[in-house]
């Protein structure tokens, strides 16, 4: 991730492009598990950085989050990107219940000077706080009682950075007055991100008996 000289860290504009993709794969893979969208049985338990994770072996869903982690790779190095969107909607009607939104803030001049006095093991603390943050949103989030889809939608500064034509239909959808909870964030010295939920407020008739603990604190 990082090399050192003079006592410092040397980190990139790539190298922390690298950090933000992978752990918006982390955060979607968690997600995705922690809200049942996809059945146990088809994620796989790994270590990651200290930390276990559940990552999907669906193929459908590692293709997709493939092709768009290497999509914001590009924006994230060209200091264009600023918001991750994560949705998890109903199949049925497409309705929002979730929105998981991680804001990204680029420091031009920290690229450009490619110094930090952040080691890699701080910056990994600060990540496995914000996944488990996200493990925990088990005790608040009503449950999903029924079949959903997820989708991913990238905000760049369209008046630089040109945008697939495929992607003109990723457009933002709203919670009519939804619940919040702010999240953890992290930062690489170069890029800053902010993450929080919105979510469909509780029914009365809502119960947590669907949702169960996540592993990722085991």
């Amino acid at each position: 991730m990082g090399s050192k000289t003079a006592g410092k860290d040397i980190i990139t504009l790539r190298g922390s492009s690298a950090i933000v993709r992978d752990f918006f794969g982390y955060a979607a893979n968690s997600i995705l598990h922690l809200n049942g969208v996809y059945p146990e049985e088809t994620f796989k338990r790994v270590k990651k950085h200290e930390h276990q994770l559940f990552l999907s072996t669906n193929v459908g869903v590692q293709l997709y989050l493939s092709t768009f982690d290497k999509q914001i790779s590009e924006w994230l190095e060209a200091g264009r990107l600023r918001k991750i969107e994560l949705l998890i909607m109903t199949k049925a009607t497409n309705e929002v219940l979730q929105s998981w939104k991680f804001s990204i803030e680029t420091d031009g001049e920290a690229a450009a000077k490619g110094l930090r006095e952040k080691s890699d093991k701080e910056i990994m603390n600060e990540i496995r706080g914000v996944l488990r943050h996200i493990s925990a949103t088990f005790t608040f989030l009503p449950p999903l009682n029924e079949p959903c889809i997820y989708h991913a939608v990238a905000h760049i500064d369209k008046d630089v950075v040109e945008v697939p034509l495929e992607w003109e239909k990723n457009v933002s959808k709203r919670i009519a007055n939804p619940d919040v909870e702010i999240l953890r964030g992290f930062s690489t010295e170069i890029h800053k991100v902010a993450s929080l939920v919105f979510f469909k407020k509780r029914k009365s008739d809502d119960t947590m008996v669907p949702k169960k603990k996540s592993k990722l604190d085991d």
